[in-house]
């Protein structure tokens, strides 16, 4: 069942798994069917999110825009890009609502005040601000309206930018997590900036997550080592597929072994080792593996233990390896044939 969007950015610390949240963004190519199986995909992997990204080319840009990278031949102009890649409002709430039946938090980051209401009508479970709007108030004021989450992404500010939008999502009321991002697409390892993810939850007082572009499942569990709220990572279906983000995406079966991880650390940061006692569970296995006292040769009834008739031997269910020396110059009170585990009632009590 998914998560309800006034639950998922609980706080770790309340023993809540952090969300994990496969970005499609433009993987999709301007294909419906595409998008449709990107969800799927998805839901299949173990994610716990969706999200797009809504374009309405002619409200957020214009023929002078730059390309950041120059990868397709078949748009002349950036702007033409984007018009490729908008969705009709009714394929937008077929998407939102093939989310749901998957069980999904269905989310898409808007990049016009258009795309902000029609996201609203389409309905979102939590807004996720893209680095490049961070300075964008208006429309962070618009999506932080106190009724659902807002992620802010962080790749391309420093800090004053993200204090300055912080304080926009706080005056607003509404619930928000600070992601750690890196614009760098493939982001290498000493440009994860992990030491962040502390920092943002210190400074902001706030739940935190890291958006990651680098292509593998490593940073996201090293993140879930240290504890975050949220967990974004580019998803493609294969590495020979086309788009601007295939480098620095992980392919859906790396998503299903880095959801895997996360649960996995997650699990067992959540039963931390007592090593003042022993494991119950553990007691079986002690008794084959640890050593006990044994007599290198039988001996008879009688006999006053030295040094050279005793040493240690597997398994551990006689007197502890560790008590070697508390057995010399006992009396064994009966045969003893050579190798068994010596038993305290074997002995007088001599020093033991």
């Amino acid at each position: 069942m998914a998560r309800q969007p006034n639950t998922w950015l609980s706080s770790p610390a309340a023993g809540a798994p952090a969300t994990i949240i496969a970005e499609i963004a433009q993987a999709h190519d301007g294909s419906l069917g595409l998008a449709h199986a990107y969800i799927d995909a998805a839901a299949s992997a173990g994610a716990d999110a969706v999200k797009f990204q809504t374009h309405i080319a002619d409200a957020e840009s214009s023929e002078h825009e730059p390309w950041r990278t120059r990868f397709s031949s078949q748009d002349e102009t950036r702007l033409d890009y984007w018009r490729r890649m908008e969705f009709t409002a009714d394929q937008w709430h077929g998407l939102a609502a093939h989310a749901a039946d998957r069980g999904l938090l269905f989310l898409s980051s808007p990049f016009s005040m258009e795309a902000v209401a029609l996201l609203g009508e389409v309905g979102v479970a939590g807004w996720k601000v893209a680095s490049g709007e961070i300075t964008n108030h208006q429309m962070l004021s618009a999506m932080a309206d106190g009724t659902r989450p807002v992620m802010l992404s962080t790749g391309m500010s420093a800090l004053p930018e993200i204090d300055a939008a912080v304080e926009v999502i706080k005056r607003a009321g509404a619930p928000f997590a600070v992601m750690q991002c890196t614009t760098r697409y493939p982001s290498p390892p000493e440009a994860i900036g992990l030491n962040m993810l502390d920092e943002f939850r210190t400074r902001y007082h706030a739940a935190v997550g890291l958006s990651d572009h680098s292509g593998t499942i490593y940073p996201a569990l090293a993140a879930a080592t240290i504890g975050v709220e949220v967990i974004e990572v580019h998803i493609t279906m294969s590495r020979e597929m086309f788009g601007p983000d295939v480098p620095a995406s992980v392919t859906t079966g790396e998503l299903r072994q880095l959801v895997d991880g996360v649960r996995f650390i997650e699990t067992a940061k959540a039963h931390p080792a007592d090593k003042t006692i022993v494991d119950k569970t553990i007691e079986p296995l002690r008794d084959i593996f640890l050593k006990s006292v044994v007599l290198r040769t039988s001996l008879a009834a009688g006999t006053v233990l030295t040094p050279e008739h005793v040493t240690t031997k597997k398994p551990g269910t006689g007197i502890p390896a560790s008590e070697i020396d508390t057995v010399i110059g006992c009396t064994l009170v009966r045969d003893v044939a050579a190798d068994l585990p010596l038993q305290k009632e074997d002995l007088t009590q001599g020093t033991l």
